[in-house]
């Protein structure tokens, strides 16, 4: 598959308007039904330049869920909001990134993850180089990695490990000393699949 920087953009959100392709990842824990999920958004923000990042957060390691792990702003969808209007407020908490900066593509694929929730991936696109501030309490760090690198396949490693007695598979991409990985790797994962349906 051809990941040319400048034509991704294009080819993404067009690919976002298809049917879901098949050989989605699911999710971590795929045998669980989705009424014991709790709903749950992030905003994959894409920055709007000849080559295109994505905006991840590093979690601080002192938090409840997902400690010190990369991931896209987002969580809990709180009553009377859905996906994208949890993934936007979300973003604005973590990250600074302002509602009506985003420009909506609208949502990908659901994953489920091992910490029983139902997260909406919701794309939009940004413009590139926002004055952008992590919130001090939940965010260690943010960064940038190309949308080229991150929707590689060569780049996105199949891992194992035992958990709950079973043999556990996930991804994980590694981008300059950052490792990206679990639900968040498994929504890129689906977003390159998507492009190589398209």
């Amino acid at each position: 598959m051809s990941l040319v920087p400048n034509q991704l953009l294009g080819r993404l959100k067009a690919a976002l308007a298809l049917p879901p392709p098949p050989g989605l990842l699911p999710g971590d824990l795929a045998e669980l039904p989705d009424a014991e999920l709790a709903p749950a958004a992030v905003l994959v923000a894409i920055t709007d330049r000849a080559e295109p990042g994505i905006h991840f957060t590093l979690r601080r390691d002192n938090m409840r869920s997902h400690a010190g792990q990369v991931a896209f702003p987002g969580g809990r969808i709180d009553p009377g909001e859905d996906a994208v209007t949890a993934a936007l407020r979300e973003a604005e908490e973590e990250i600074g990134l302002p509602p009506a900066a985003v420009d909506l593509w609208g949502a990908a694929d659901p994953y489920r993850t091992i910490t029983n929730f139902l997260v909406t991936p919701i794309i939009g696109l940004v413009p590139p180089d926002l004055m952008l501030s992590p919130h001090e309490h939940e965010v260690a760090d943010l960064f940038e990695a190309p949308l080229s690198f991150v929707l590689d396949p060569a780049n996105q490693v199949r891992m194992s490990a035992d958990f709950r007695g079973a043999t556990r598979h996930y991804y994980q991409i590694n981008w300059n000393g950052r490792r990206i990985w679990g639900a968040t790797a498994a929504m890129l994962v689906n977003l390159t699949r998507r492009l190589e349906a398209a």
